[in-house]
This record gives C-alpha cells, structure tokens and sequence, in this order.
C-alpha cells in the first residue's frame, strides 16, 4: 500500500450522521489493503486557529476559561473555529481581539498540526502575535474569560506540575519553548 497516496483514496462514500452548528459526524468505508472494508466514524471539523500572545519577551497572556464539557476552569491559549468568509490569519486576528482584547501589529504562522486524526479532521493553525496593544475584547455569550499575563518561568512550572491540560496550549507552549529561535 502506498502511505503517502492518503486515507481519502481508500474511502468509499461518505454518510453523513450528525451535523452541528461547528462539526459533522460522518460513517466512511474505507478499504483495506486486503481488500476488506472496514466502517469508521470520523469528526469533520472546519480547523481552528490557536494563538500565542506575546506582551513582551518574558510574559503570555493565557486565558482562565470555563470549559463545561470538562466541567472546570483552566489555562488555556486564545483560540477559535475558522470561519468560511476568513483565512487562518484573519481568524486568529479576530479571535486574539475577542478573547483577550489585545490587537496584534505582527503575527506569524508558526505551524499547523492536528489534534486527533483518529477521529478527527481538524487542523489547527498556530500563530504568535506580538506587537500588542489592549483594546477591547468582544467576547461571544457565555464566553467566561480572564487574561492571564504570566512569565516563561510561571508557564514552565505549569507545564510540569501538569496545571495545563488543554491539548493545543501543550503543543504551542512546548513547541515555542522549545524551538522559538527557529521560528
């Protein structure tokens, strides 16, 4: 079997069994390299962006979010669902202002990644913005956010004492922590 050809060429037709406001459930047949077909649900999902606002060279704002699928408050970077009308940038822009308030003079891509293709399609788009300026955030209803400006140190000690949870804040923090002068 050809790995590089993709999952998309084994498949069969889609059936779609749930669509929500921001994802859809779909059964799709995928045929094995035997031969044999083998029936997967997967989550289609229109990708997400996630930010890194950078105050200054030493501080991030976090966001203290309530998440009720959890049922709990953490850290967790600003982040949002790509829009149809609006590219990755131009989401995360919008995003970064609406959560957090801060507008941004610079921001960059720094990578994509996925966040569960088990099941899921997603792709998340991660930017750093710097350049920051508070204006105001425009949260959307029910949205119950705090900023929170902490040190490199505070988010380090975070990350090791296992305070942050939130997938795509693991992969960004670490990732820029670890490879930030390559970006």
């Amino acid at each position: 079997m050809n790995r590089t050809s993709g999952l998309l060429a084994n498949m069969r037709t889609a059936k779609k069994l749930f669509q929500a406001k921001r994802f859809a459930v779909e059964e799709v047949e995928e045929v094995l390299s035997d031969g044999s077909r083998l029936i997967r649900n997967i989550v289609r999902h229109p990708g997400a962006v996630v930010i890194l606002p950078l105050v200054d060279a030493n501080h991030v704002c976090l966001i203290q979010t309530y998440r009720v699928a959890i049922d709990r408050w953490h850290l967790e970077l600003p982040a949002g669902t790509l829009d149809k009308s609006l590219t990755p940038f131009e989401t995360a822009l919008a995003e970064l202002q609406e959560e957090t308030g801060y507008l941004a003079s610079n921001l960059a891509h720094i990578h994509t990644f996925v966040m569960s293709p088990g099941i899921l399609d997603e792709k998340m788009h991660f930017y750093a913005a710097e350049g920051l300026t508070m204006g105001q955030s425009a949260r959307e209803p029910g949205e119950q956010i705090e900023n929170r400006i902490l040190s490199w140190a505070e988010i380090d000690s975070l990350l090791r004492d296992k305070k942050i949870i939130d997938a795509k804040t693991l992969v960004a923090l670490l990732w820029y922590m670890r490879y930030r002068n390559h970006a």
